[in-house]
C-alpha cells in the first residue's frame, strides 16, 4: 500500500489524510464541485473533482470513484464513514480490481449490514438480543401476527437500514399495516431493499456501543465502551467514555459479548457493536457498524490507540500490535458534535459562509474539523462542521473543562449546536445520568429546549 484515495469529505477526510501522512502514505482527495476549496482538498497530495454537488453525482457515485482510483494510481481506498463506507458493492468492486479497501471484506459488510443475519450471528455468539424472530418480513399480515405474538410496543426496521432511518415504532395494532407499507417504501428508497424485520420496542433505554479491533488472524479485542445516549432522532449529539452508568461487571459482560460476536462473524477491521441498555439494566444487541465511527476520537483519547492507523495496518494484513491487556482506560472523555443547526428551532440546518471561526484551545482539548474562517458550509451534506473532544481525570473534570472550551468556541454568523451543549452541561438529567435516547426528542416536542434557552439567556 503506497497511495490511498479518500472516498469522503469533511473532517473525516482530513483525519484520514493526517493518519496516512504519519504512516508515510501518499493521499488522493476526491471532491464535488461544492467542495473544491475544502480543507481535505488542500491537505491531500493530489485531488480530483468527480462530479457536481449532489452526493449521487459524486461521493456515492461508484463508477466515478473507481475511475478516480484508476486515474490517480491509488492502490487503496478509505471510505471514512457515511456515503459508501458500508456499501458491499463498492467494497466488492475494489476487491475485484485489486484495490485495498480499508475496512472489512465485502462479505462481512453483507453479513453484518443485513440486520436479520447480524441478529442471528449475535444469537449464536450468545450476545443478548431484542425479543423477536430472526427472519425478514415482506407481508404485513405475517408481520402483524408476529407483532401480536411479541406484544406491543414493537418497532419495524429495514433489514438493510442504518443511521436511524426507516424505523417505525408502533404502540398499538390500528395503524400497523399502513405503517408497514410506509416503512417498506422508505427502505426501498433508502437502501434498495424493502425487507423489514420486527422487534420488541425497548422503551427509554440508553445507547451503549463497544469499539472493536480485529485483524485477519483471528485476533479480536475491544477498546471499552462509549455512551451515546444524548441524541435526537437517533442522531448522536454528545458521546462519552467510559459510560457513567455501567458497573465494572456490566462493562465486562457487554464487551465480552461484542468480542464473541465479531469472532463468530469472522470480522477483520475496526467496528462498533451497538447495544441498548434498559432501565432494568439489561443489554440488547442492536447492530454492528462495519466502519470507523464519527465518535472514534472518544476512544482514541480514552485509550491512546490511533484507530485510523490501526485500521490501515489491518488492511495491510498486519497483526494487531496491541493485546487486550494493553488497553487501559485513562480518565474520561466527551465529544460534542458541533453542527451548523439551530437547536432551538428544531435543529434546522444553517448552511452558509463562516465569517468567524475561533475554536477553543488549551490543555485537554482536541478539535477535529474541516472548517475555517471564510469556509462556506454547503447545503448538500451532513451539517457537522467540527467535533470538540475533551478529556479529564474523571467525568466531573471533563464537564468543567468542556464548559470552558465551549465558552471559547465562536462561530458566526451561522447558528450552531454550541449553546445546546452549554445548556446540557447544566441540565440535571445529563449531570445525574437520567437521560435516555428519547429525552431530547421529548424536550423538542414539548418546547422545553426553547424555554430552557430563554432561562439561560
Amino acid at each position: 500500500m503506497k497511495k490511498v484515495l479518500i472516498a469522503n469529505r469533511g473532517e473525516i477526510a482530513v483525519r484520514i489524510i493526517r493518519a496516512c501522512k504519519d504512516l508515510g502514505l501518499q493521499t488522493v482527495a476526491i471532491h464535488s464541485t461544492a467542495d473544491a476549496d475544502s480543507l481535505h482538498v488542500l491537505l491531500a497530495d493530489e485531488s480530483l473533482c468527480i462530479g457536481s454537488a449532489p452526493a449521487t453525482d459524486s461521493y456515492i457515485n461508484i463508477p466515478r470513484i473507481l475511475s478516480a482510483i484508476e486515474l490517480s494510481g491509488a492502490d487503496a481506498v478509505h471510505p471514512g464513514y457515511g456515503f459508501l463506507s458500508e456499501n458491499a458493492e463498492f467494497a466488492r468492486s475494489c476487491e475485484k480490481l485489486g484495490i485495498v479497501f480499508i475496512g472489512p471484506s465485502s462479505d462481512a459488510i453483507d453479513k453484518l449490514g443485513n440486520k436479520v443475519e447480524a441478529k442471528r450471528i449475535a444469537t449464536l455468539a450468545k450476545a443478548p438480543v431484542v425479543p423477536g424472530r430472526i427472519h425478514a418480513l415482506f407481508d404485513p399480515i405475517e408481520a402483524l401476527a408476529e407483532a401480536k405474538e411479541i406484544g406491543f410496543p414493537v418497532v419495524l426496521k429495514a433489514r438493510s437500514g442504518g443511521g436511524g432511518r426507516g424505523i417505525h415504532i408502533l404502540f398499538e395494532e390500528g395503524p400497523f399495516i399502513e405503517r408497514f407499507y410506509q416503512a417498506q417504501q422508505e427502505a426501498e428508497k433508502a437502501f434498495g431493499d424493502h425487507a423489514l424485520y420486527i422487534e420488541k420496542f425497548i422503551q427509554n433505554p440508553r445507547h451503549i456501543e463497544i469499539q472493536i479491533l480485529a485483524d485477519h488472524y483471528g485476533n479480536v479485542i475491544h477498546l471499552f465502551e462509549r455512551d451515546c445516549t444524548t441524541q435526537r432522532r437517533r442522531q448522536k449529539l454528545i458521546e462519552e467514555a467510559p459510560s457513567p452508568v455501567l458497573t465494572p461487571q456490566e462493562r465486562e459482560y457487554v464487551t465480552s459479548a461484542a468480542v464473541r460476536l465479531c469472532k463468530k462473524a469472522g470480522y477483520n477491521s475496526v467496528g462498533t457493536v451497538e447495544f441498548l441498555f434498559d432501565q432494568n439494566r439489561t443489554f440488547y444487541f442492536m447492530e454492528v457498524n462495519t466502519r470507523i465511527q464519527v465518535e472514534h476520537c472518544v476512544t482514541e483519547e480514552l485509550t491512546g490507540v490511533d484507530l485510523i492507523k490501526e485500521q490501515i495496518k489491518i488492511a495491510r494484513k498486519e497483526k494487531l500490535s496491541i493485546h487486550q491487556e494493553d488497553v487501559q482506560m485513562r480518565g474520561a472523555v466527551m465529544e460534542f458534535r458541533i453542527n451548523a443547526e439551530d437547536p432551538f428551532n428544531g435543529f434546522v440546518p444553517c448552511p452558509g459562509k463562516i465569517d468567524l471561526f475561533q475554536p477553543p484551545m488549551g490543555p485537554n482539548i482536541r478539535m477535529d474539523t474541516h472548517s475555517f474562517q471564510g469556509y462556506s458550509i454547503p447545503p448538500y451534506y451532513d451539517s457537522m462542521i467540527a467535533k470538540l473532544i475533551v478529556k479529564g481525570k474523571n467525568r466531573e473534570e471533563v464537564i468543567k473543562i468542556s464548559k470552558r472550551a465551549l465558552g471559547e468556541f465562536f462561530v458566526a454568523p451561522t447558528k450552531t449546536t454550541i449553546p445546546f451543549h452549554q445548556m446540557m452541561l447544566d441540565h440535571e438529567g445529563f449531570l445525574q445520568n437520567k437521560l435516555t435516547i428519547n429525552s431530547i426528542d421529548t424536550m423538542i416536542e414539548q418546547g422545553l429546549l426553547e424555554r430552557l434557552n430563554l432561562v439561560e439567556v
